[in-house]
Protein backbone atom coordinates (compact mmCIF):
# COMPACT_ATOMS: atom_id res chain seq x y z
CA UNK A 1 0.00 0.00 0.00
CA UNK A 2 2.74 2.48 1.09
CA UNK A 3 4.78 1.45 -2.39
CA UNK A 4 1.25 2.78 -4.36
CA UNK A 5 0.98 5.82 -2.88
CA UNK A 6 4.50 6.41 -3.25
CA UNK A 7 4.21 5.76 -7.03
CA UNK A 8 1.10 7.95 -6.93
CA UNK A 9 3.50 10.95 -5.35
CA UNK A 10 6.19 10.21 -7.55
CA UNK A 11 4.08 10.41 -11.00
CA UNK A 12 3.21 13.86 -10.27
CA UNK A 13 6.70 14.69 -9.47
CA UNK A 14 7.79 13.40 -12.89
CA UNK A 15 4.88 14.88 -14.80
CA UNK A 16 4.71 18.53 -13.00
CA UNK A 17 7.17 20.43 -13.26
CA UNK A 18 5.73 23.08 -10.78
CA UNK A 19 5.58 20.57 -8.15
CA UNK A 20 8.59 21.18 -5.80
CA UNK A 21 8.04 18.65 -2.70
CA UNK A 22 6.23 15.47 -1.36
CA UNK A 23 4.87 17.63 1.10
CA UNK A 24 3.58 19.77 -1.46
CA UNK A 25 2.25 17.05 -3.64
CA UNK A 26 0.20 15.69 -0.99
CA UNK A 27 -1.25 19.06 0.52
CA UNK A 28 -1.51 20.95 -2.53
CA UNK A 29 -2.97 18.46 -5.58
CA UNK A 30 -6.40 17.84 -5.74
CA UNK A 31 -5.84 15.22 -8.06
CA UNK A 32 -4.11 12.70 -5.94
CA UNK A 33 -6.78 13.34 -3.17
CA UNK A 34 -9.73 12.20 -5.96
CA UNK A 35 -7.26 9.19 -6.64
CA UNK A 36 -7.40 8.68 -2.85
CA UNK A 37 -10.89 8.73 -2.14
CA UNK A 38 -11.85 7.01 -5.01
CA UNK A 39 -10.40 3.56 -3.84
CA UNK A 40 -12.13 3.06 -0.76
CA UNK A 41 -15.86 4.42 -2.81
CA UNK A 42 -14.50 1.86 -5.36
CA UNK A 43 -14.12 -1.17 -2.88
CA UNK A 44 -17.39 -0.16 -1.32
CA UNK A 45 -19.38 -0.44 -4.74
CA UNK A 46 -17.92 -3.49 -6.05
CA UNK A 47 -18.27 -5.01 -2.34
CA UNK A 48 -22.05 -4.24 -2.02
CA UNK A 49 -22.09 -0.82 -0.12
CA UNK A 50 -23.12 1.16 -3.10
CA UNK A 51 -24.64 4.11 -1.11
CA UNK A 52 -21.36 4.64 0.93
CA UNK A 53 -19.32 4.35 -2.16
CA UNK A 54 -21.80 7.53 -4.02
CA UNK A 55 -20.98 9.23 -0.58
CA UNK A 56 -17.40 8.88 -0.75
CA UNK A 57 -17.54 9.64 -4.41
CA UNK A 58 -20.02 12.64 -4.24
CA UNK A 59 -17.59 14.39 -1.17
CA UNK A 60 -14.45 14.12 -3.29
CA UNK A 61 -16.44 15.93 -5.44
CA UNK A 62 -17.42 18.61 -3.24
CA UNK A 63 -13.68 18.72 -1.96
CA UNK A 64 -11.52 18.24 -5.35
CA UNK A 65 -13.95 19.18 -7.78
CA UNK A 66 -13.53 16.20 -9.61
CA UNK A 67 -16.23 13.93 -10.48
CA UNK A 68 -15.62 10.17 -11.05
CA UNK A 69 -17.95 7.56 -10.46
CA UNK A 70 -17.14 4.62 -7.48
CA UNK A 71 -17.95 1.64 -10.44
CA UNK A 72 -15.11 3.30 -12.56
CA UNK A 73 -11.52 1.60 -12.87
CA UNK A 74 -8.29 3.60 -12.13
CA UNK A 75 -4.92 1.78 -12.75
CA UNK A 76 -1.73 3.17 -11.55
CA UNK A 77 0.38 6.58 -12.34
CA UNK A 78 -3.00 7.91 -12.72
CA UNK A 79 -2.16 11.69 -12.97
CA UNK A 80 -5.61 14.14 -12.62
CA UNK A 81 -3.56 17.73 -13.86
CA UNK A 82 -5.40 21.10 -12.54
CA UNK A 83 -8.52 18.69 -13.45
CA UNK A 84 -11.52 21.21 -11.86
CA UNK A 85 -14.63 19.62 -13.92
CA UNK A 86 -12.99 16.22 -14.83
CA UNK A 87 -16.15 13.60 -14.96
CA UNK A 88 -15.35 10.17 -15.24
CA UNK A 89 -18.36 7.74 -15.54
CA UNK A 90 -19.48 4.61 -14.19
CA UNK A 91 -18.17 1.88 -16.81
CA UNK A 92 -15.33 4.02 -17.89
CA UNK A 93 -11.80 2.22 -17.32
CA UNK A 94 -8.29 4.32 -17.53
CA UNK A 95 -5.14 2.44 -17.67
CA UNK A 96 -1.74 2.92 -16.10
CA UNK A 97 0.10 6.14 -16.22
CA UNK A 98 -2.50 8.28 -18.22
CA UNK A 99 -2.75 11.92 -17.90
CA UNK A 100 -6.28 14.00 -17.90
CA UNK A 101 -6.04 17.66 -17.77
CA UNK A 102 -9.52 19.87 -16.24
CA UNK A 103 -12.60 19.83 -18.15
CA UNK A 104 -12.20 16.27 -19.18
CA UNK A 105 -15.35 14.50 -19.68
CA UNK A 106 -15.03 10.57 -19.94
CA UNK A 107 -18.94 10.12 -20.74
CA UNK A 108 -21.03 7.74 -22.42
CA UNK A 109 -24.02 7.47 -25.37
CA UNK A 110 -26.33 4.98 -24.29
CA UNK A 111 -28.61 4.85 -21.42
CA UNK A 112 -28.87 1.64 -21.24
CA UNK A 113 -28.10 0.05 -17.76
CA UNK A 114 -25.50 -2.72 -17.11
CA UNK A 115 -23.82 -2.28 -20.51
CA UNK A 116 -20.40 -0.45 -21.35
CA UNK A 117 -21.55 2.88 -22.00
CA UNK A 118 -18.08 4.82 -21.10
CA UNK A 119 -14.76 4.71 -23.21
CA UNK A 120 -11.27 2.67 -22.17
CA UNK A 121 -7.97 4.53 -21.70
CA UNK A 122 -5.19 2.23 -22.17
CA UNK A 123 -1.52 2.58 -20.93
CA UNK A 124 0.21 6.19 -21.35
CA UNK A 125 -3.24 8.29 -22.56
CA UNK A 126 -3.05 12.01 -22.29
CA UNK A 127 -6.44 13.47 -22.40
CA UNK A 128 -5.86 17.23 -23.07
CA UNK A 129 -8.11 20.06 -21.33
CA UNK A 130 -11.99 20.40 -22.37
CA UNK A 131 -11.68 17.50 -24.39
CA UNK A 132 -14.55 15.39 -24.59
CA UNK A 133 -14.56 10.62 -25.20
CA UNK A 134 -17.92 9.56 -25.23
CA UNK A 135 -18.58 6.24 -25.85
CA UNK A 136 -18.25 2.59 -24.84
CA UNK A 137 -14.46 1.99 -26.98
CA UNK A 138 -11.39 1.97 -26.59
CA UNK A 139 -8.50 4.59 -26.90
CA UNK A 140 -5.29 2.65 -27.33
CA UNK A 141 -1.64 2.60 -25.57
CA UNK A 142 -0.24 6.18 -25.82
CA UNK A 143 -2.64 8.30 -27.91
CA UNK A 144 -3.11 11.36 -27.20
CA UNK A 145 -6.37 13.62 -27.34
CA UNK A 146 -6.53 17.07 -28.23
CA UNK A 147 -7.42 19.88 -26.33
CA UNK A 148 -11.50 20.67 -26.75
CA UNK A 149 -11.38 17.37 -28.83
CA UNK A 150 -14.76 15.68 -29.34
CA UNK A 151 -14.07 12.02 -29.63
CA UNK A 152 -17.14 9.32 -30.80
CA UNK A 153 -15.04 6.57 -32.13
CA UNK A 154 -11.52 4.37 -31.25
CA UNK A 155 -8.12 5.81 -31.38
CA UNK A 156 -5.59 3.37 -32.13
CA UNK A 157 -2.24 3.26 -30.17
CA UNK A 158 0.00 6.28 -30.45
CA UNK A 159 -2.52 7.96 -32.47
CA UNK A 160 -3.83 11.24 -32.09
CA UNK A 161 -7.20 12.65 -32.09
CA UNK A 162 -7.97 16.56 -32.69
CA UNK A 163 -11.03 19.00 -33.75
CA UNK A 164 -14.94 18.24 -33.68
CA UNK A 165 -15.45 15.71 -34.10
CA UNK A 166 -12.15 14.25 -33.72
CA UNK A 167 -10.24 13.10 -37.18
CA UNK A 168 -7.45 11.22 -36.43
CA UNK A 169 -3.90 11.74 -37.04
CA UNK A 170 -2.10 8.40 -37.04
CA UNK A 171 1.35 8.16 -35.45
CA UNK A 172 4.68 8.42 -38.07
CA UNK A 173 5.25 4.15 -37.63
CA UNK A 174 1.62 3.66 -37.51
CA UNK A 175 1.79 2.49 -33.44
CA UNK A 176 2.82 3.93 -30.97
CA UNK A 177 6.05 5.47 -30.71
CA UNK A 178 4.97 5.54 -26.84
CA UNK A 179 4.28 1.78 -26.84
CA UNK A 180 7.76 0.21 -28.81
CA UNK A 181 10.28 1.69 -27.18
CA UNK A 182 11.76 1.25 -23.76
CA UNK A 183 10.77 2.86 -21.21
CA UNK A 184 13.78 5.23 -20.39
CA UNK A 185 12.85 6.68 -24.11
CA UNK A 186 9.50 7.53 -23.60
CA UNK A 187 8.91 11.60 -23.03
CA UNK A 188 5.96 12.57 -21.32
CA UNK A 189 4.22 15.72 -23.47
CA UNK A 190 1.92 17.76 -21.61
CA UNK A 191 -0.74 18.33 -23.21
CA UNK A 192 -0.42 15.43 -25.30
CA UNK A 193 1.24 18.31 -28.10
CA UNK A 194 4.35 17.82 -29.87
CA UNK A 195 5.69 19.33 -32.76
CA UNK A 196 4.87 16.31 -34.92
CA UNK A 197 0.96 16.39 -34.00
CA UNK A 198 0.79 19.94 -35.64
CA UNK A 199 -0.36 20.02 -39.33
CA UNK A 200 0.58 23.37 -40.15
CA UNK A 201 4.28 22.84 -38.93
CA UNK A 202 4.53 19.72 -40.96
CA UNK A 203 3.11 21.80 -43.84
CA UNK A 204 6.11 24.60 -43.44
CA UNK A 205 8.67 21.93 -42.80
CA UNK A 206 7.81 20.27 -46.27
CA UNK A 207 7.62 23.74 -48.15
CA UNK A 208 11.23 24.42 -46.41
CA UNK A 209 12.03 21.21 -47.72
CA UNK A 210 10.76 21.28 -51.44
CA UNK A 211 12.78 24.86 -51.42
CA UNK A 212 15.69 23.58 -50.36
CA UNK A 213 15.93 20.69 -53.04
CA UNK A 214 14.96 23.05 -55.47
CA UNK A 215 17.68 25.51 -55.03
CA UNK A 216 20.34 22.64 -54.71
CA UNK A 217 18.91 21.32 -58.31
CA UNK A 218 19.45 24.68 -59.91
CA UNK A 219 22.92 25.13 -58.82
CA UNK A 220 23.87 21.99 -60.20
CA UNK A 221 22.49 23.04 -63.17
CA UNK A 222 24.49 26.63 -63.17
CA UNK A 223 27.62 24.55 -61.96
CA UNK A 224 27.09 22.53 -65.36
CA UNK A 225 26.90 25.09 -67.45
CA UNK A 226 30.13 26.78 -66.31
CA UNK A 227 31.86 23.73 -67.25
CA UNK A 228 30.40 23.73 -70.34
CA UNK A 229 31.21 27.19 -71.21
CA UNK A 230 34.81 26.84 -69.35
CA UNK A 231 35.39 23.76 -71.96
CA UNK A 232 34.05 25.33 -75.40
CA UNK A 233 37.14 27.81 -75.93
CA UNK A 234 34.92 29.38 -78.70
CA UNK A 235 31.91 29.80 -77.26
CA UNK A 236 31.51 32.97 -74.88
CA UNK A 237 30.77 32.53 -71.10
CA UNK A 238 26.99 32.08 -70.49
CA UNK A 239 26.93 32.33 -67.19
CA UNK A 240 25.65 35.27 -65.72
CA UNK A 241 26.66 37.18 -63.04
CA UNK A 242 24.00 36.74 -60.71
CA UNK A 243 23.89 33.15 -61.17
CA UNK A 244 22.76 30.72 -58.13
CA UNK A 245 25.55 28.63 -58.49
CA UNK A 246 26.39 28.43 -54.71
CA UNK A 247 23.19 27.31 -52.72
CA UNK A 248 22.72 29.66 -49.96
CA UNK A 249 19.18 29.10 -49.01
CA UNK A 250 19.29 28.15 -44.78
CA UNK A 251 16.73 25.23 -44.42
CA UNK A 252 17.85 24.53 -41.08
CA UNK A 253 17.55 27.76 -39.30
CA UNK A 254 13.89 27.92 -41.00
CA UNK A 255 12.98 24.51 -39.80
CA UNK A 256 14.54 25.50 -36.65
CA UNK A 257 12.27 28.35 -36.37
CA UNK A 258 9.24 26.15 -37.23
CA UNK A 259 9.93 23.69 -34.39
CA UNK A 260 12.10 20.93 -36.44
Amino acid sequence: MLARLRSDIQCILDRDPAARSTWEVITCYPGLHAIWLHRPAHWCWNNGLKWLGRFISNFSRWLTGIEIHPGAKIGERVFFDHAMGVVVGETAEIGDGCTIYQGVTLGGTSLYKGTKRHPTLGKDVVVSAGAKVLGGFEVGDGAKIGSNAVVIKPVPAGATAVGIPARIIPSKEGQSADVTESQPARKFTAYGITQEDDPLSQAMRGLIDNASSQEHQIALLWQAIEKLSAANQQAKDCVPCDAAIKEQFEAGKLNELVGK
